[in-house]
């Protein structure tokens, strides 16, 4: 396991029914495989050393004498494979024979687990030969030559780099209490399932539904293996399924009614399910009595090296596609719906809202324009102020007095300049030095205009800055940074043109959608510093503090997850292949961890505002930070990179 992540397979082997010899064969092909892919867990099918469909042969002696040769054979074939393999398999115990699980590595058995769940309905009769864990009391016997402990006891198997597993066997999930609940609880970070479900219409749509539910309860990576071609089809026909879930997400899943054998590999964050699971008080409380008998596994003999194989999403904060209108009508409701709370709870039928023509200022609005809408005030009550200044451009200008024109509220110009010379005379600043003076006096400016203007409308100024800003403390202080309440507060930026966009394309804003579209394309600029000699926005924000989709996936790794600049380095170098060498992501990384640390002042006091998604930078919900903290050690992993 390396940074957290650990390379897991479903394998589907092609079986023969009652076959021993065969089945071993395509079950050691199928972990060379794995093991040339460094997997570091494998797990194959319910009872796949026989074949699942043997029927009353499982009653026969020479049968089970020769599961147990071939596990034999197993045991010698992997006695030099650091992997671990999950297979199955009938075992004797006394009088009673058990379904299992062998968990073996290096040639021993680790352990094994017997079915707790046997179905007894329709077309499975699994009672008729099995007994039940339940009927288990705890008796050691040889099995492949070896001394074996075998009991009901939830067995928790741990790798040397101290990943936790279960394993639990096909009908186990489908039970009301499965034995992956008390296991996860134990501390299973990942639950391996050797199953047999034979395939009916409807039927793989409710198991991926389960297992996916199942894995996001239990906050923890699901792998899942079912038999397949070879099975006796005399009544029923196995599918083959192969799925990974993560959390709930599904990672791989395997081609069902393939004649061919399977390997599904996918990379399990296991650092990622420990951080919400020790996020979650539900999860924790739940864990109160939950127990498990811990198995050791034996360290790997050597390290292979590492490589990130599973996909990154470049724009975490951005839904799918087949999710976007859903998405965005959802962060929409959540922002109208926060506003027109605290409109009606002030008695308040105004706002103030500075546009400026760009991204932020354009959404504030266009959800004051929803909520009052909602809420049945009259646009008019809308009083949108443009404030141009040293830097403002003729396309933002423009772009501003256009959407505030066809969406009908009432609009106000009143140029800064005026005022911000007069000051600069006042404090005695030369206006010819373009440094942070001369542009937060220009923001601050604004502010006392908006929030005078309310005053005088009795009125509630809007706040139009956003969580990417908040994370980079790219506002300034007592400036943009304050209003009377910030509808974007909880929106990355990358997020904000995805909102707009879709705004766009609707038809009530169809009056809109070319300006609109402009905004989405305009460069993103405060414009505090003069344009160029052509009138265009010279002073641009990714320029100076980086791109901002890079900054957004920082921030979602660094506040969802808490990793660490190493890991969210080799996701970046991954999610961004292509488009940003290693050296402009080390750059700008170190730069979010630097202003990450030392813009925190400016997030302890913000305005109220409502959480839009996972991630929330308030000082009154998900983020509680001394002012002061130090920033040396992320700074230190970032100059290792």
């Amino acid at each position: 396991m390396r940074y957290g992540f650990i390379k897991v397979a479903a394998a589907v082997p092609a079986v023969k029914v009652a076959d021993v010899e065969y089945n071993v064969q395509e079950i050691e092909k199928l972990i060379a495989l794995a093991d040339s892919e460094h997997v570091e867990v494998v797990c194959f099918p319910e009872l796949s050393l026989t074949g699942y469909t043997c029927q009353d042969l499982f009653k026969e002696r020479l049968l089970l004498r020769e599961t147990e040769v071939g596990l034999l054979m197993l045991l010698d074939f992997t006695r030099k494979l650091d992997i671990i393999t999950v297979v199955g398999l009938p075992v004797q115990a006394g009088g009673l024979l058990l379904n299992c699980a062998a968990v073996i590595q290096h040639g021993s058995i680790l352990g094994l687990v017997p079915k707790t769940y046997l179905p007894n309905y329709n077309e499975f009769y699994e009672k008729r030969w099995f007994a039940s864990s339940q009927d288990l009391e705890s008796c050691d016997i040889y099995l492949a030559g070896s001394p074996v402990t075998l009991s009901s006891e939830p067995k928790l198997f741990t790798t040397a780099d101290g990943m936790k597993f279960g394993v639990e066997i096909c009908e186990d999930v489908w039970a009301p209490v499965p034995p992956s609940n008390n296991l996860t609880m134990a501390g299973a970070d990942i639950i391996f399932n050797c199953s047999a479900s034979n395939e009916l219409i409807g039927k793989h749509a409710y198991l991926r539904s389960l297992l996916a539910q199942q894995s996001a309860r239990t906050m923890s990576g699901y792998v899942y293996a079912s038999c397949g071609f070879g099975e006796s089809t005399q009544d029923v026909v196995y599918g083959g399924n192969a799925m990974i879930f993560e959390n709930g997400q599904l990672l791989a899943e395997g081609s069902r009614f393939s004649l061919q054998p399977q390997l599904q590999v996918a990379q399990i964050d296991v650092e990622r399910l420990r951080t919400e699971r020790h996020t979650n008080s539900t999860f924790i409380n739940a864990q109160r009595g939950a127990h498990a008998v811990t198995v050791e596994a034996r360290p790997a003999a050597g390290e292979h090296p590492f490589t990130l194989t599973r996909p990154v999403d470049a724009h975490p904060f951005i839904p799918a596609d087949s999710m976007m209108a859903e998405s965005c009508e959802e962060i929409l409701n959540i922002q109208t719906m926060g506003l027109a709370k605290r409109l009606v709870h002030t008695h308040c039928q105004h706002v103030v809202i500075g546009i400026s023509g760009g991204l932020d200022s354009t959404l504030a609005l266009l959800v004051c324009v929803r909520t009052f809408d909602k809420l049945g005030f009259g646009r008019k009550g809308i009083v949108g102020i443009t404030m141009p200044g040293f830097g403002t451009t003729d396309r933002t200008h423009d772009n501003a007095t256009s959407l505030m024109q066809t969406l009908g509220i009432s609009q106000m110009e009143i140029s800064i300049a005026k005022a911000v010379t007069q000051h600069f005379e006042d404090i005695g600043h030369d206006a010819s030095h373009h440094d942070a003076t001369y542009e937060n006096a220009q923001a601050r400016e604004r502010t006392q205009i908006l929030m005078d203007m309310a005053n005088k409308l009795n009125a509630l100024v809007v706040g139009t800055g956003d969580l990417s800003e908040l994370a980079l403390g790219w506002a300034t202080y007592n400036g943009d940074h304050m209003s009377m309440y910030g509808v974007n507060g909880g929106v990355p930026k990358t997020l904000i043109k995805s909102l707009v966009n879709y705004i766009a394309m609707l038809p009530a804003f169809s009056a809109q959608r070319d300006t609109l579209i402009d905004i989405i394309h305009t460069p993103i600029s405060p414009e505090l510093t003069p344009a160029d000699t052509d009138g265009h926005i010279q002073q641009k924000t990714e320029d100076l503090v980086g791109p901002y989709e890079l900054h957004d996936f920082f921030l979602y790794y660094f506040m969802r997850y808490g990793f660490t600049p190493s890991k969210i380095f080799i996701m970046a170098q991954k999610a961004f292949e292509g488009t940003y060498d290693d050296a402009t992501i080390k750059k700008w990384l170190t730069t979010f961890c630097r202003r990450f640390f030392s813009q925190q002042f400016k997030r302890s006091c913000l305005p109220d505002g409502p959480k839009v998604g996972s991630v929330s930078l308030s000082p009154r919900g998900d983020w509680r930070m001394a002012s002061d903290a130090s920033n040396a050690l992320w700074l230190k992993e970032c100059e290792k990179l």
